[in-house]
């Protein structure tokens, strides 16, 4: 019998799984627009990790099995940002960048001590109230200055202050 049933694989499953194959996963940047469409300030979760140090990083989450990706970027924002968050998915699913992420440091500036996964990166504006679900203490919103400096991209662990920085400069906000 074939299951056809997507979903989470197990613990176990999902370990496997990381040590095998890259895991395909899919990274947002919220922002807020004017009515104009330039960014007025940008999102950051702030969570704590497994080892207890509290970060700033992005929405992000896995893929599933027979889940499109413009799906998985909805799940995910809801998870993170809570369900009114009214996030405005692209027309276009071209990502900003593509972010790939290997369990040994210094490949690429993205890096995942659990596995080799490649992110599919974008910048997503949200028109509702946010408030942080799950594993999210906080959402904090910066303004594209502040979201540039170095002090806030030192706080965001595994390269995602790299790729703030990229969808920064793909608003035209930083060069």
């Amino acid at each position: 019998m074939t299951e056809t049933m997507p979903g989470w694989l197990s613990s176990d499953e999902l370990e496997s799984a990381r040590a095998r194959m890259p895991i395909l996963y899919v990274e947002a940047v919220p922002v807020r627009v004017d009515d104009s469409g330039e960014v007025t300030s940008i999102g950051l979760l702030l969570r704590i990790g497994p080892d207890g140090t509290v970060s700033r990083t992005l929405v992000s989450g896995r893929v599933l099995h027979h889940e499109r990706v413009r799906d998985a970027l909805l799940r995910h924002l809801e998870k993170d940002l809570g369900p009114v968050a009214l996030p405005r998915v692209p027309a276009s699913l071209q990502p900003f960048t593509v972010a790939e992420y290997f369990p040994t440091a210094g490949i690429t500036p993205y890096h995942d001590p659990r596995q080799h996964a490649v992110s599919l990166a974008y910048v997503v504006p949200v028109t509702g109230d946010c408030r942080p679900r799950q594993d999210a203490l906080d959402l904090v919103w910066f303004s594209p200055q502040e979201a540039a400096s170095e002090a806030v991209r030192s706080e965001m662990p595994g390269g995602h202050g790299v790729l703030l920085r990229q969808a920064l400069a793909h608003v035209g906000l930083v060069s």
